[in-house]
């Protein structure tokens, strides 16, 4: 039987606390959210300041890196690069921010920050993977 990595509460409070360590050290005011593999959301968190939308473009963010494999951040750059059809795809938050959590090869979830300039977004989406990899 094949083995599927997951993220239990205790990885997902690990996350959200790295992430808003992170947020908080640079003065970033954002919402963080992490899901499982499919998109669902398992934990959000909007910080003090973060604009109330964010916690929908957050969550948004983490279901594209979960059910699409990868950064939000590439695909943000197949549009800006011309591959417009690609807005179409059954996605949202397709912008930078979204990380997948892989672990041996798997995904078993993914982070979410919305609220800051993209590369910010990214550098606490990373920082709460870190925490669990």
């Amino acid at each position: 039987m094949p083995t599927k990595h997951y993220l239990d509460q205790q990885q997902v409070s690990a996350i959200l606390d790295a992430a808003e360590r992170e947020a908080e050290a640079n003065g970033f005011a954002v919402t963080i959210a992490v899901a499982d593999d499919g998109g669902y959301l398992l934990g959000l968190r909007r910080l003090d300041g973060a604009a109330p939308f964010s916690a929908e473009v957050a969550a948004a963010k983490a279901r594209s890196a979960a059910i699409g494999r990868k950064e939000t951040q590439v695909f943000e750059d197949m549009i800006n690069n011309g591959r417009n059809a690609f807005i179409s795809a059954p996605m949202q938050g397709l912008m930078s921010g979204g990380v997948p959590v892989i672990i041996d090869g798997q995904v078993a979830g993914s982070v979410g920050v919305s609220g800051v300039k993209p590369e910010q977004d990214i550098q606490v989406a990373r920082a709460g993977v870190s925490a669990v990899l």
